[in-house]
């Protein structure tokens, strides 16, 4: 039986977003295990007193209930150059442990630091962030990820950025990419010039 994951960020001994995991979390385990009594993710994380300082993610693997919670530090990776992947026979929509596909399309990344996958012919996301795309002041992402992650969910919300549909032929019209993730901030995300994106 598949297993899942959440990746929830500890910044100082704190959770950020922990609403926003508990939804994904719980709708996952209603949509795929018919389970409707909900895990609170607040009463299962133990946060050890290495994690007290610092920055550490936290990777909570589950099916019906939680099976483990694990910690470790985390330094953002510098990714500064994409390539353009296609990813067609590819299904994520739920954040499943076993990362096999997005791996071996991360595989095919050749002289770049990570890859930007396609499907049916729009923007998806990279093998492990979902992207934002800089036009002038504002911030846009794909409308079509493989997996709507909670801090995209989060900036949605906020009005922080806006989701429409991207070609990859559109993206000359913008100005700069950054990734985000429950690790990665929009304001912390290394700069990925648009001339670095290769085909």
């Amino acid at each position: 039986m598949c297993q899942f994951i959440e990746t929830i960020c500890i910044r100082n001994g704190e959770p950020e977003r922990l609403s926003w995991h508990n939804v994904r979390l719980n709708r996952t385990r209603q949509e795929l295990l018919n389970l409707v009594e909900g895990i609170d993710l607040t009463n299962n994380l133990s946060i050890p007193a290495e994690a007290k300082k610092g920055l550490f993610k936290c990777r909570v693997t589950y099916r019906e209930t939680i099976e483990k919670v694990e910690f470790e530090p985390y330094s953002i990776r510098p990714v500064h150059s994409l390539r353009l992947v296609n990813a067609d026979d590819v299904n994520y929509p739920y954040k499943y442990a076993n990362r096999g596909k997005l791996q071996d399309l991360f595989a095919q990344r050749r002289n770049a630091d990570d890859v930007l996958l396609a499907k049916n012919g729009f923007i998806t996301d990279t093998s492990y962030a979902n992207i934002v795309f800089r036009k002038g002041e504002k911030w846009f992402t794909p409308d079509t990820p493989l997996l709507p992650g909670t801090r995209r969910a989060c900036y949605l919300s906020e009005g922080c950025i806006e989701a429409l549909p991207i070609r990859p032929e559109m993206l000359h019209e913008f100005d700069e990419a950054r990734l985000i993730n429950a690790m990665i901030s929009l304001e912390k995300s290394p700069v990925i010039r648009i001339e670095n994106i290769n085909w």
